[in-house]
C-alpha cells in the first residue's frame, strides 16, 4: 500500500513538472515577443512577465537589459543577448549564436527602475547577504506591490539582521505606497521608516503625508516626518563641519609654508601657488613613468621628490630675484607676480594646457557612512597629511639647530646677525622649506583637484587670507587661522552660497585686521620691525 502511494505521489509530481515547463516555456516566449516590438510599454510589461517565469536565463537576460546588453533580429524576432566579454546567445535556450543584423532593444529610466525592482525580487533569496541587501534595497526603491510576496517569503526565512532590516524596511516602503494597505500596517510602516531617517524615507513620509485623510496615518507620517527632517538637519551640520575640516586641511597645507617665508623674510611671494602647482604635476611625472606593478607606491615617491622640486625651485628664485628686494616689498610682490607667470607658461610649454589625469591609490579610494555622515578615504589621509606636516614642522623648529637660527632670525634680524649666523644662508634655507612644503600640497591637491597650470591660483589668496588672520610667521596662527576659514566657510556656504560666503570672510579679515593688525598671534620679525 506504501509502495503505491509512493508511486503515485511520483507520478503527481512528474506530472505537475512536466507541465510546469511548457507554461514556463510560453512565459517566457511571450516575455520575448513583447522585447521584439521595441516598444517601452511592452517592454515594461516583458520584465515583469519575465522575472514571474521562473526561467533559468531570466537574470541574466535582465541584466543584459539594464546595461544596453539586449538585441533582437528584426526579420526572426528572436532575442539574443551578450555577455560581459561580447559573447552572444540566444535569449531563449541561452546556447551561443550567431546573428548578422541585430538591433538593440531600447530602455528609458522608467524600464530601469522596472527592471531594478523585477532583478531585486529575483535575488532577494541569494545565498550572500550582501545580495539579497542590494535586492531589498532596489524593492525599496521601487516600491513594487508586486514584489511585496517575495519579500515577506524572504524575510520569513532570513537570518542576517542587517538583510532582515533591509527586507522590513522594503515591506514598508511598499505597505506606505499601496492603497490596499490596513491602516495598521500603514503605521507599522511609518515606525519603520522614521527609524531609517534618510532623504528616501523623508520624501515617501512627505508623499504619504500628503495624500492622507486626516487621521492617525497623516498625523503619524508628519511627526515622522519632522523627526527625521531635525535628524537630518543635524547630520547635514556635521557634514559641513567634516567638509570644513577638510577644507581646512588643504589651506593649512598651502598657506604653512607662505607663513614660513612670510614671516621670516618678509617677503609677498605671489609665486607661492606655482610651488603648489609643481607639487601637482610632480604626481603627474611620476604617475607617467612607474610601471603598474607600482602605482600604488606613486604617493610615497612623489612627496619627497615634490618637496625637493619645488624646494629647488624656491632656491633658484631666492637667488636669482628675491635676495636683491629684501626690505621691498611691493617689488617682491611685483617680481614674484611676475615668476608666477613665467612657471606657468613653462608648465603649460612642457605638459600642454589641459588637465592632466592622476589616479588615486587604492588605499585613498573609497569611503565610510558613519550614521548620516559620508567620510572619504581620499579627504581623511589629506587631513592626516596636513596634521603630520605640522607636527613635523613644528619638531624642526623647536628642536634644530636650522630651527633655532630661522627663529632668531624672525624676532630681531640685526641682532641674529650679529650673533654670527648667517641670515642669507637661513633666508635662501627658509625659502627652500616653504617652497617644499608648498610642493607637498600640490601632492595633496592633485588628489581632490584638476591638475592644470592654473592650480596654485586658486589657493594662493585663500593663504594669504590664512596668514594674516593667524598671524604672519606663528604656525599656531596659520593652523587656527586655517580652521577658522576653513569651517566657516563650509557653514556659509549653505545659507549664503559660495561666491556671498567668500566675500563674508573677507569683510570679516578686513574689519578683523583694523583691530588686530598683526592677527591672532602676533610675532616680531622684520616686517614689523619696519
Amino acid at each position: 500500500m506504501l509502495i503505491r502511494c509512493f508511486a503515485t505521489l511520483l507520478v503527481l509530481f512528474c506530472l505537475a513538472l512536466a507541465s510546469n515547463v511548457p507554461a514556463r516555456a510560453d512565459a517566457l516566449d511571450s516575455a520575448l515577443a513583447r522585447f521584439a516590438a521595441d516598444k517601452f510599454p511592452e517592454s515594461e510589461k516583458a520584465v515583469g512577465e519575465l522575472a514571474a517565469s521562473g526561467a533559468p536565463t531570466a537574470q541574466k537576460i535582465l541584466e543584459a537589459l539594464s546595461d544596453n546588453r539586449l538585441y533582437f533580429d528584426p526579420s526572426s524576432h528572436r532575442i539574443y543577448f551578450k555577455d560581459v566579454n561580447g559573447a552572444l546567445f540566444d535569449a531563449r535556450t541561452g546556447d551561443k549564436a550567431s546573428a548578422p543584423s541585430l538591433k538593440k532593444v531600447r530602455v528609458n529610466n522608467g524600464l530601469r527602475s522596472a527592471i531594478d525592482a523585477a532583478l531585486g525580487s529575483m535575488t532577494l533569496a541569494a545565498p550572500d547577504p550582501d545580495k539579497r541587501i542590494a535586492a531589498a534595497e532596489a524593492v525599496f526603491k521601487s516600491r513594487d506591490v508586486k514584489a511585496l510576496a517575495n519579500v515577506e517569503a524572504a524575510l520569513a526565512r532570513e537570518n542576517d539582521p542587517r538583510a532582515a532590516e533591509a527586507l522590513r524596511q522594503a515591506r514598508a516602503a511598499i505597505q506606505l505606497s499601496s492603497p490596499e494597505a490596513s491602516e495598521a500596517d500603514r503605521l507599522a510602516a511609518i515606525a519603520v521608516l522614521k527609524a531609517r531617517g534618510d532623504q528616501d524615507a523623508q520624501s515617501m513620509l512627505d508623499a504619504a503625508a500628503q495624500k492622507e485623510q486626516a487621521g492617525p496615518v497623516r498625523t503619524a507620517a508628519q511627526a515622522a516626518l519632522s523627526a527625521i527632517q531635525f535628524r537630518l538637519a543635524l547630520w547635514s551640520g556635521a557634514q559641513n563641519l567634516w567638509y570644513g575640516l577638510s577644507l581646512s586641511s588643504v589651506l593649512l597645507l598651502a598657506a604653512i609654508g607662505l607663513a614660513i617665508t612670510f614671516g621670516v623674510m618678509g617677503v609677498i611671494n605671489m609665486a607661492h601657488g606655482e610651488m603648489v602647482m609643481l607639487g601637482a604635476y610632480t604626481v603627474f611625472v611620476v604617475q607617467s613613468v612607474l610601471p603598474p606593478s607600482l602605482s600604488e607606491w606613486s604617493l610615497a615617491i612623489s612627496l619627497p621628490l615634490a618637496f625637493l622640486v619645488a624646494g629647488f625651485v624656491g632656491v633658484l628664485i631666492e637667488r636669482l630675484v628675491i635676495q636683491f628686494l629684501y626690505g621691498r616689498p611691493l617689488e617682491t610682490l611685483l617680481a614674484t607676480w611676475g615668476v608666477s607667470l613665467i612657471l606657468q607658461q613653462a608648465v603649460r610649454t612642457a605638459f600642454g594646457a589641459n588637465n592632466r589625469q592622476v589616479s588615486a591609490p587604492h588605499f585613498m579610494s573609497g569611503g565610510a557612512t558613519v550614521g548620516g555622515l559620508e567620510i572619504t578615504t581620499g579627504r581623511l589621509w589629506i587631513i592626516c597629511l596636513a596634521a603630520i606636516v605640522f607636527v613635523a614642522l613644528q619638531l624642526v623648529l623647536r628642536l634644530t639647530p636650522f630651527g633655532l637660527r630661522m627663529r632668531a632670525v624672525t624676532q630681531n634680524r640685526r641682532m641674529a646677525s650679529a650673533m654670527g649666523i648667517s641670515v642669507g644662508l637661513i633666508d635662501m634655507l627658509a625659502f627652500a622649506l616653504g617652497s617644499g612644503i608648498a610642493g607637498i600640497a600640490g601632492v595633496a591637491l592633485s588628489q581632490i583637484d584638476n591638475v592644470s597650470p592654473n592650480l596654485g591660483q586658486g589657493y594662493i589668496i585663500d593663504s594669504f587670507m590664512v596668514v594674516v588672520l593667524g598671524g604672519v610667521g606663528n604656525l599656531w596662527g596659520t593652523l587656527l587661522g586655517a580652521l577658522t576659514l576653513g569651517i566657516a566657510n563650509k557653514l556659509l556656504e549653505p545659507f549664503a552660497g559660495a561666491v556671498l560666503g567668500k566675500i563674508a570672510l573677507l569683510v570679516f579679515i578686513i574689519l578683523f585686521i583694523q583691530k588686530r593688525p598683526r592677527g591672532l598671534f602676533a610675532l616680531k620679525g622684520r616686517a614689523v620691525e619696519a
